[in-house]
């Protein structure tokens, strides 16, 4: 059977910037186990597809007043890490990750003024995190208004970069995106939203492997790539020295791949046509 051609670069959609997390923990019979959604059948992009919570860069994750209410990480320091392009400077992914962690999760990366960490354990606090992802899924969108209410910042210094993936350019619908490491905010637990999710799971990363290989799991190369990559780490604790320095870890096999112009087939797990 011949190869399906390579898809003309001239025709095929721009990628929108995007960000996505790992968000990671201890697990009770596994060293690691990181959090998984799957996307609503319904979804134009990867219906029905396990991936970690993420979405597209908005312009308001670009806006200077809401960068400037971001703690742990200077500007220039994640310019250093990969420079801003596509019309937004790097730390707007950051800000992506964090608002997309918050509408997807409900986890909420924030400080206090002084710097202390926000904590859910409170019910008044708790109230305050839900009333903010509300206003984010059914408002504007935009995460500077809730934070400033309460003076409160978004804390990006646990996000740590992890990778870049680009979509193939064969597909209508294109992004390039950032992801990221984070831990499991303390005193917060995830949260499954319908909104664009069906399911959420934390599962050991070897067992979402071998679930994708079984066929159990549809998932894009970027969810797999960042399974079997969590998967070679020992410990929770090795896993963080290795991103002590918050750079580029790895790159998938099929961006290699496009990147030389081989037309890519359809992943492993996806749905078959009918």
């Amino acid at each position: 059977m011949s190869s399906p051609p390579a898809a003309d670069p001239a025709r095929s959609a721009a990628p929108r910037p995007a960000a996505s997390v790992l968000l990671v923990r201890l697990g009770a019979a596994a060293p690691i186990e990181v959090y998984m959604i799957r996307r609503q059948q319904s979804m134009r992009f990867l219906g029905g597809f396990y991936a970690f919570p993420g979405g597209k860069v908005d312009p308001a994750d670009s806006d200077p007043p809401l960068l400037a209410r971001c703690r742990g990480l200077a500007a220039d320091v994640v310019e250093r890490i990969f420079p801003g392009k596509e019309g937004a400077p790097a730390l707007a992914y950051w800000v992506t990750a964090a608002r997309e962690l918050l509408e997807e999760t409900g986890l909420l990366l924030a400080t206090d003024r002084d710097g202390r960490a926000i904590s859910a354990a409170d019910p008044a606090v708790a109230a305050i995190i839900a009333g903010m992802r509300q206003s984010l899924v059914a408002e504007s969108g935009r995460l500077l208004d809730p934070l400033a209410a309460v003076d409160w910042y978004l804390d990006v210094a646990p996000l740590r970069y992890l990778s870049h993936f680009i979509t193939p350019p064969s597909s209508p619908i294109r992004f390039t995106a950032r992801f990221f490491l984070a831990p499991l905010p303390e005193g917060q637990a995830p949260r499954l939203f319908t909104e664009e999710t069906s399911e959420g799971l934390w599962i050991a990363p070897a067992e979402g492997v071998k679930r994708y290989e079984a066929g159990d799991m549809p998932m894009a190369e970027p969810a797999e790539s960042g399974l079997r990559y969590l998967a070679g780490f020992p410990s929770l604790d090795a896993l963080w020295a290795a991103h002590a320095d918050g750079r580029h870890k790895f790159h998938g096999i099929q961006d290699r791949i496009v990147a030389a112009g081989v037309a890519v087939q359809r992943p492993r797990g996806a749905p078959r046509p009918r």
